[in-house]
């Protein structure tokens, strides 16, 4: 399994109060909170006005916090002359990346693998076909859905957009009607559903089974979706928005380069078809291996067969067997060179350095938090304050979100204030999923100027910023209450 469930354990003793840096000044729980609440404004300030690299704001930030709370530079760093001691950055960083790193290179390359082989064309066409053309704004949705599980957001918006284009220049009606259900499904995979980064780094952090993030994922996601494209139907009769001709154009001479430079990396220029059974199998296969291992270790007593399904439901052996099937699928049965689908495959990877690196920031973040007794003393002043920490959670991932505009460093951040609330609670696998769900909810309300992708959809789908205030804005909003109120529903009876 990914991470084993599990198993409520004694509670461990709060570490010995540290008399350095701030506590100085400010003793006991009082002094831990002031290093937390400082630490915070700093990373906001650092990133937001300093407009500081947020892995660097980020571990600057865990630095600071370490340091005001006692620790001593070799609980930080460890030391030169002990090659063995592991000190709490190193600590946090592998700790999470361990997991992390992995799942979030092979989905990346197994998107790319998607995206270039044009699996996303072939799944819009036959969508807006069983569809038909009245309900092509539903079509638009249910591909920037399944299409979103694979590819990161971004690159949804840049591989679909065209697609939008063209539904919106053939009915005449406003982009919104179209690109706005696109976005809603994008935005809920990459907030809700694993191999992306948020739920993934978020998993690792609480140790739950990826097969319960799944499943938690669909159960919040899908309902939160629904609304938003009720949502996006509504605005999209009332708000005009002429197709950007510019962009058009921009796709046009995009899609010919890249047709052009297939035949030099070894791809053939006249590839045959993808068929749509094709692409929602190499989609599909992952998130069904790593749902049969999950339950397969709650129905099915120990046994071989239990340990096949589980090796096979490993989110490393399932992701890993859905790439391969896309290169022989996708790439060699349709005439690809191997030189060419690693060509893919690579470059895929470049992107995805910074989102790593903040995640293994945000784990360092969390290790310094539980390690200089922050995170105990934020534990038992969030537990006398009484809120559930369903509602703490997204309520400090909204917060986050909001202040600084990235929805990754939201959620990491939160993930290492929340997780130390939950341990020695015995809280089920299936609870601690409902509570990433809220966080991963709160990380994409009220995506605004301070977020890139509100840029994002304003110049590729040339919305203006007003308008997209209007739209994009909204959208994400309801997407992240509806997807808070169904986790919180459902954690009244989990």
């Amino acid at each position: 399994m990914y991470l084993a469930a599990t198993t409520a354990a004694p509670a461990t003793p709060p570490p010995p109060p540290h008399t350095g840096g701030l506590l100085a000044l400010i003793p006991g729980t009082a002094g831990l909170l002031t290093v937390a609440a400082l630490g915070i404004a700093l990373l906001l300030v650092l990133i937001i006005k300093v407009r500081l690299q947020p892995f660097v704001a980020l571990l600057t930030v865990s630095i600071a916090v370490g340091l005001a709370a006692g620790l001593s530079v070799t609980e930080l760093f460890g030391t030169v002359q002990k090659s063995d001691a592991v000190s709490l950055i190193e600590t946090g960083m592998g700790g999470i990346l361990g997991h992390v790193a992995i799942i979030i290179g092979l989905g990346t390359m197994l998107g790319a693998i998607l995206e270039v082989s044009g699996g996303a064309e072939v799944l819009s066409a036959r969508l807006r076909h069983l569809f038909g053309e009245r309900r092509a704004p539903l079509a638009m949705g249910l591909t920037g859905l399944i299409f979103g599980i694979p590819v990161f957001f971004d690159v949804g918006i840049f591989v679909l957009a065209p697609i939008v284009y063209a539904a919106a220049k053939r009915s005449g009606k406003s982009i919104l009607l179209y690109c706005m259900p696109l976005l809603a499904g994008l935005s809920m995979t990459h907030a809700f559903l694993p191999p992306h980064p948020g739920p993934v780094a978020a998993a690792g952090l609480f140790k739950v089974d990826l097969g319960w993030v799944i499943l938690m994922g669909l159960v919040c996601g899908l309902p939160a979706v629904l609304a938003a494209w009720g949502y996006a139907a509504w605005i999209g009769k009332r708000l005009f928005v002429a197709v950007p001709q510019d962009m058009v154009d921009a796709a046009d001479e995009a899609k010919a380069a890249v047709a052009a430079e297939k035949p030099a990396a070894g791809a053939p220029a006249h590839e045959k078809p993808v068929a749509l059974t094709t692409v929602l199998t190499i989609i599909g296969t992952p998130l069904l291996l790593i749902l049969l291992a999950t339950f397969s270790s709650i129905a099915l007593a120990p046994s071989p067969g239990r340990s096949v399904i589980e090796f096979f439901g490993h989110p490393f052996v399932a992701l890993t067997l859905a790439l391969l099937l896309s290169y022989y699928l996708l790439g060699i049965r349709r005439g690809w060179s191997r030189t060419s689908l690693e060509r893919v495959s690579t470059a895929s990877l470049k992107p995805v350095g910074n989102i790593i690196l903040v995640v293994g920031a945000g784990g360092i973040f969390g290790a310094v938090l539980k390690g200089s007794g922050v995170a105990t003393a934020l534990s038992d002043t969030f537990h006398h304050v009484g809120l559930p920490v369903l509602v703490l959670a997204y309520l400090l991932s909204l917060a986050l979100r909001v202040a600084q505009g990235s929805a990754t460093v939201a959620i990491v951040t939160t993930a290492g204030i929340v997780v130390p609330l939950v341990e020695g609670q015995g809280m089920s696998q299936a609870h601690l999923a409902l509570i990433i769900m809220a966080i991963s909810a709160g990380s994409i309300f009220a995506s605004h100027v301070n977020d890139g992708g509100f840029w994002m959809v304003s110049k590729y789908f040339g919305i203006s910023e007003r308008d997209t205030l209007k739209s994009w804005t909204v959208l994400e909003s309801v997407l992240s209450v509806a997807g808070f109120a169904v986790a919180a529903v459902v954690s009244l009876v989990v």
